[in-house]
């Protein structure tokens, strides 16, 4: 059943993390300094539905690593 589970989780991980917009210039940028320099976090106020996702995403992360460790503590 926890198996299950998990792999439900995941599917929505992964469905909830390909629906946020980007947030940065590009993975690149942030590595090779470009627009702004090392700061990635520079003005990024999220409202409204880029709010929930990026809630319902954190709270599905929780929830996979709970599971996780309830599977290695019942198995």
């Amino acid at each position: 059943m926890l198996d299950i589970l998990i792999m439900l989780d995941s599917v929505a991980i992964i469905m909830l993390t390909l629906l946020q917009s980007g947030k940065s210039a590009g993975v690149s940028s942030a590595f090779t300094g470009g627009n702004g320099g090392l700061n990635l976090f520079k003005d990024m106020k999220e409202r409204g539905p880029e709010k929930a996702l990026s809630l319902a995403t954190l709270i599905a992360g929780f929830l996979f690593f709970i599971l996780v460790i309830l599977k290695l503590i019942i198995k």
